[in-house]
């Protein structure tokens, strides 16, 4: 029999990603997989080649697995989600303000000028907008465009945000809440110089996606995934810079935010086009 295969595809974020999937592709080898993967300079062609069947799965952002999803939709196939982190589950983003303004709740904002991050950020422009448009609430936007196409996979577009904020360009930043901790310890923000007014809903973030059926490779991929252990010291280097601690089994239950921000703002349409103003990977 032949031995099981896979290629997946990971976007290069950041010059670790070599780093993590050399380490994992031998460490996956070692057990019986012949994996091997390729990188992209944005989410979008690696959705697209995923769902034309170019590589056997993707480490997709959250907005690259609702364009997965509608795309393969579209051309008669369906998509799911493999494994994900242990850290990709439950997030929230929030709202800050300096500890010195005027405004004490969400409403306040009204009018306000609001800092983001990229454009196809989910933590920090589409959900954290998508809940102040569901509240009600309309503000103008400054948008800190950086790293477009990576679907806010760093931290450019959050940290010039949080800067303006400081510096007293904006009345509020929309970040992940965990970086609203980051920005504080690493000098960014002052610590006790500012207020979250308001939280978002939890929700996932990244999830490994695979086209149905699987093949015998792509079942075992997420097998030794899943059996990964923190213990590992071959693996344990790996998986902090990749931040988790296990790999868990995929779910979509934390993707309706995101999915409502999409159609409400029309970046991807139903059948999966990139139909965003002003977003060109």
């Amino acid at each position: 029999m032949p031995t099981p295969s896979v290629l997946m595809g990971a976007v290069a974020y950041d010059p670790k990603v070599v780093t993590i999937w050399e380490g994992f592709r031998a460490w996956l080898r070692g057990r019986g997989l012949d994996f091997d993967f390729v990188l992209y300079s944005h989410y979008e062609r690696q959705v697209e080649d995923l769902v034309a069947g170019r590589i056997d799965a993707a480490w997709n952002s959250p907005l690259a697995w609702l364009r997965a999803q509608r795309l393969a939709l579209a051309n008669g196939t369906t998509v799911r989600a493999l494994t994900m982190r242990d850290t990709d589950q439950d997030l929230t983003s929030v709202v800050v303000v300096r500890a010195d303004s005027p405004v004490r709740q969400l409403t306040d904002l009204a009018g306000k000028l609001v800092a983001v991050g990229a454009v196809d950020s989910p933590q920090a422009t589409l959900i954290p907008l998508g809940h102040l448009a569901v509240c009600g609430v309309e503000v103008d936007v400054r948008r800190f465009d950086v790293g477009v196409g990576l679907h806010g996979d760093h931290i450019g577009g959050e940290r010039d945000a949080a800067r303006a904020l400081m510096a007293g360009e904006v009345d509020a930043a929309c970040m992940i809440d965990a970086n609203h901790l980051a920005f504080v310890q690493e000098g960014t923000l002052t610590p006790d110089g500012t207020r979250i007014v308001a939280q978002t809903a939890p929700y996932d973030h990244c999830n490994m996606t695979v086209r149905e059926p699987e093949s015998a490779g792509v079942q075992l991929f997420g097998t030794l995934l899943l059996g990964m252990s923190y213990a590992d010291a071959q693996v344990r280097p790996l998986l902090d810079l990749e931040g988790l601690r296990a790999w868990k089994d995929g779910r979509t239950t934390g993707y309706d935010a995101l999915a409502g921000a999409v159609d409400a703002t029309g970046f991807y349409s139903p059948d999966g086009r990139v139909t965003a103003t002003d977003y060109r990977p």
